[in-house]
């Protein structure tokens, strides 16, 4: 080649590049919906290629182009639209809804369907509702936001209190009642980090909760952590910080006050020389802390997300904190056409601090380490300290008690938790329209429980114990394998969907506890039990259970009008008897579009209308190991003169005991108008739950068995009701837009059938109350739980009883009046009626939403209407024998016949309407404004976005109860929680304060 030619060639080389330069420049654009809202996060591709963008918080987007590049916008929900390069410098592009929100995609048990598809009831959650405020718990997200859930804290604002869901109410009586959790698959996970978590679905009747069979009735939850999506890698960083105060406190009486208030009953009385106020004493300004890091990307091939979360709560009540730190990790790849590898890992450690709360009656004296209920009970002429003995001081007018500052800072309560868990799925195409799944997932949960009462505790240490401690340790692990196949396939003017699957669960249990008293020194706690000269008998025990699984479900919509869903389940359980060790669970259900027939879908005012109709049955197995098995138990017994161990019967075997079974219909409608600014969705549902596992005391003594209520299956109970979920966008222009989302309930639970019809009485008072003959009943015809006891009919006044009233014995005027049941005149157990429910009629949630331009307000309130509570502190403060509310000051007295508060005495034990209050409320849950600053201004930072948010938390509450708060859940005498029970609710005794929050949170892009 000559010279020349070289020259040539190469400027035409020159030439074609310089052309190509002038052809490629930047393109600028936003992306709108159809309401001129600006769609952040949506996808701007480059067709044909890997190149692109997506938008910001103000739906805007810049790309690299040139001529003739065809760019492809899309997003969630949306439509796909395209538009071809033709040297334009700017783009607006406005995405058109894909039928609305209908064509949401949510997900299901093994997969996920179009919600224009789906013929169950589905409550979904979203991430921008989980992250309105900030959550120490992800599942409190779930309160107010789902029709037909019930959320609620185990203990008020306790720093790492346990959280309580409820699911249409409660299908079972003593089997646990709480929903099934499914995390990214994983079944009976603990949820994630809120600010982890992408979406949450809430599947509430037996056509979407029969493929979880057995474990299926009380609800499940299914949680969907947030994954990486191709292109840049994306930063983020969210921290928040909430100052927390007392919502409320109870007026109580002040040193002068309360010692003549002790002197009307015991002129002698013996007065202190201070003036304490206990709530001013150990209420203290608390507040939270949340930091998040998150970092996610990827390409064709692989994506990713990972996270890492430190959150810290300081409590209202002095020495009580929690601190949790989490990690989070998502992979996703393809590794060739047919096969894709997905890799999900949690982890977590938390420790929580706290100071004893709800009594239990367990300690001496019942209930003395209680520092809540002692707060409000404790005389308030005492201090802290003895002047003369310099000790701490001790309240002896009734039950020897300690007092509560010296509780609160001085007892040890820990509790350590570390949790991992790990999921490995793969994913293969086997030939088109066929995919077979497989997923293998493990989880240790290690819990340890470390208490200590130093010898300075002279009541709740026990006198010359020289102080005791304990430490207990519990190892659950999980193992779950599951494996299914998926079939898709059009069929003419029809679209069939197939599954079936295998699943193997195996959960294992390892607990040990020690103990010793009389230490030589407090220094160790409970680290140095060597340290003690009494050692307490050691505990150890291990449980394996195991749940072996075949289930189908077949999916079938015709033309886009007719809907069918079909779903069985098979499993086999340990914890059943031989004779029914296995059971089946199926469920059908049918949807009707009706806004797809002909004459309908051009309506311009009706854009949707769906009606489904469906019925199943669920099952309950959620019972401790072994209950259908002979059981022996160990006892100490004398042989020669010493004390040696010895087994003896405990349990005798039940070979037919098997799940408790729900048999479920919901018939719903779904609604559209005026394309979908109107969205309505109405629920009936009716659960009759059979073959309840109760204990049966009907055992006889003289079998010689140490545990005669042995669990079987018997009894009923019926739960119906309705929902109501709206969500309207009331106002939508360029600037400012208006939705409102709202969601009711109401459930009406009743005791259908009970052993042999009998009544079984049940006591929730602390031990200390003494008159423990029952708080709450179980009874055919009635709710679960109703409250139990006299009705109190005012305060006598003297001279004739009026009729039907009685007093008790010895009684004089000024003594409170009930009804007299039995009507012998007298009152005894017999005159005890039903005198309150703590279920509620009904349950509500509503939020609006504004923005304009940059700013936007979240106003969310939730409520309950209906419900009573036993508010069991306002009797204990008018018992006599402790401090008291300033309302004894207008107890009956012979010039102050005016009132409903009877005489003061020096110990009166009642259980009776007088303490049971209306706890309807609502409650501005959260009012939150953030602001999202302008991309001009994030440009010059080198950040892509910036959103700021101030929000308060339970700011205002409107209820005519008068204790603390009327949400409450006290764990009752027993010791344990009954916030897991269903039939022992509503009742209020030293429940850890509600906090009133103020927070200020950034979340930063790049």
């Amino acid at each position: 080649m000559n010279l020349k030619t070289k020259l040539i060639l190469m400027l035409m080389l020159i030439f074609s590049i310089s052309l190509f330069a002038q052809g490629g420049y930047r393109l600028s654009g936003t992306i709108l919906d159809g309401d001129n809202m600006p769609i952040p996060g949506a996808n701007v591709i480059i067709a044909n290629s890997t190149k692109g963008s997506s938008t910001d918080f103000d739906g805007k987007f810049q790309v690299d182009v040139k001529k003739g590049d065809v760019l492809q916008f899309s997003y969630i929900g949306y439509k796909m639209q395209s538009a071809t390069i033709t040297n334009q410098k700017t783009l607006n592009i406005i995405l058109v809804e894909n039928n609305s929100q209908l064509d949401e995609v949510v997900v299901v048990g093994y997969g996920s369907r179009k919600k224009s598809d789906i013929t169950g009831s589905v409550s979904s959650i979203k991430a921008e509702e989980i992250n309105a405020f900030p959550l120490a718990d992800a599942a409190q997200a779930l309160q107010g936001r789902a029709a037909g859930v019930v959320v609620q804290s185990n203990n008020g604002g306790e720093p790492g209190a346990p959280i309580s869901i409820k699911v249409r109410g409660n299908t079972s009586i003593s089997a646990g009642s709480d929903p099934l959790i499914v995390v990214d698959g994983f079944v009976g996970a603990s949820m994630p980090q809120a600010s982890d978590i992408q979406s949450i679905e809430v599947l509430k009747d037996a056509s979407a909760t029969a493929i979880y069979g057995s474990r299926g009735s009380n609800g499940v939850v299914m949680v969907t952590t947030k994954k990486g999506r191709n292109g840049k890698l994306t930063v983020e960083v969210n921290s928040s910080y909430s100052v927390q105060n007392t919502a409320n406190r109870l007026d109580l009486l002040n040193a002068e006050q309360f010692i003549t208030y002790k002197k009307i009953t015991n002129p002698s009385f013996v007065a202190g020389t201070a003036d304490t106020d206990w709530q001013d004493l150990l209420y203290k300004s608390g507040s939270t802390q949340n930091h998040q890091f998150s970092f996610s990307g990827g390409s064709d091939k692989i994506n990713f997300y990972a996270s890492a979360n430190y959150f810290k709560q300081d409590g209202v009540v002095i020495n009580s904190d929690f601190e949790r730190m989490t990690f989070l990790s998502n992979i996703d790849a393809q590794v060739t056409d047919k096969l894709k590898l997905g890799f999900n890992l949690f982890t977590s450690r938390s420790a929580k601090n706290g100071v004893p709360t709800q009594s239990t009656g367990e300690t001496a004296n019942g209930g003395g380490d209680d520092v809540i209920s002692l707060m409000f009970r404790f005389r308030p002429d005492y201090g802290v300290k003895d002047p003369v003995t310099g000790l701490n001081t001790t309240d002896n007018i009734a039950d020897e008690v300690d007092n509560p500052y010296a509780i609160a800072t001085e007892a040890v309560n820990t509790t350590k938790t570390d949790i991992s868990r790990s999921n490995l799925y793969a994913n293969y195409d086997i030939i088109k329209d066929l995919t077979f799944k497989t997923t293998f997932g493990y989880s240790t949960t290690n819990t340890t429980v470390g208490t200590f009462r130093p010898s300075t505790l002279l009541v709740t240490a026990g006198r010359g114990t020289g102080g005791k401690a304990s430490i207990s340790n519990l190892k659950k692990t999980d193992i779950l394998t599951e494996s299914y196949l998926s079939y898709k396939k059009e069929i003419g003017k029809g679209t069939l969907n197939l599954l079936a699957g295998y699943s193997y669960q195996k959960t294992s249990s390892e607990r040990f506890s020690a103990g010793a008293q009389r230490f030589t020194d407090d220094s160790f706690s409970y680290f140095n039990l060597a340290g003690s000269s009494v050692s307490v008998l050691p505990t150890s025990s291990f449980v394996e259970q195991e749940i072996e699984s075949q289930f189908g479900r077949l999916n079938y919509d015709y033309n886009d009008k007719y809907l069918l869903t079909a779903t069985v389940r098979r499993d086999g359980a340990s914890n059943f008897a031989k004779n029914h060790k296995y059971a089946i669970f199926p469920s059908g259900a049918l949807g009707w579009k009706i806004s797809n027939e002909d004459f309908l879908k051009d309506s311009k005012s009706i854009s949707n209308l769906k009606l489904r109709a469906s019925y199943g049955v669920t099952g309950n197995q959620a019972i401790s190991a072994y209950q259908s098995l002979a059981k022996l138990s160990t006892i100490y017994a004398g042989l020669g003169g010493a004390a040696v161990n010895a087994v003896v019967p405990d349990q005798a075997a039940n070979d037919n005991l098997k799940w408790e079974s729900s048999y479920q219909s919901n018939f719903g409608l779904d609604l559209g108008l005026l394309n979908n600014k109107v969205s309505l969705s109405l629920d009936y549902y009716n659960i009759n739950t059979k073959d309840l596992l109760m204990a049966d005391n009907s055992q006889s003594q003289y079998l010689g068995f140490q545990t005669l209520a042995s669990i079987r299956n018997v009894g009923e109970i019926n739960n119906k009701g309705f929902e109501i979920s709206l969500n309207t966008k009331n106002i939508t222009n360029n600037d400012f837009r208006w939705t409102t989302d709202f969601n009711w309930s109401t459930n009406k639970n009743k005791v259908e059938k009970l052993i042999g019809g009998t009544d079984v009485i049940l006591n929730a008072a602390p031990g200390f109350f003494s008159n423990n003959s029952g708080t709450h009943i179980l009874r055919e015809g009635e709710a679960a739980g109703v409250f139990y006891g006299l009705e109190y009919q005012g305060v006598y006044q003297g001279g004739t009883l009026p009729t039907g009233l009685a007093i008790a014995a010895g009684g004089v005027a000024g003594d409170p009046m009930f009804t007299d049941v039995s009507g012998d005149g007298s009152i005894t157990t017999a005159d005890r009626k039903i005198i309150g429910n703590p279920n509620p009629d009904w349950n509500m949630g509503i939020t609006n939403n504004f923005s304009y331009k940059n700013w936007d307000l979240n106003i969310f309130f939730q409520g309950s209407y209906g419900g009573d509570v036993f508010n069991l502190t306002k009797a204990q403060l008018f018992r006599g024998s402790s401090n008291a509310l300033t309302d004894v000051l207008n107890a009956w007295t012979p010039t102050n016949t005016d009132t409903n508060i009877p005489r003061v005495v020096a110990d009166r034990r009642e259980i009776s309407s007088r303490f049971v209050e209306d706890g309807s409320y609502i409650r501005l849950k959260n009012i939150a404004l953030g602001y999202n600053v302008p991309s001009k201004f994030t440009e010059k930072m080198g950040v892509e976005s910036l959103r700021l948010t101030l929000s308060a938390q339970n700011l205002l509450t409107f209820t005519k109860y008068s204790g603390l708060d009327p949400e409450v859940s006290y764990f009752g005498s027993g010791g344990g929680s009954t916030s897991t029970s269903n039939s022992t609710k509503g009742f209020d005794f030293g429940n850890f304060p509600t906090v009133r929050s103020v927070n200020f949170s950034a979340s930063l892009k790049f």
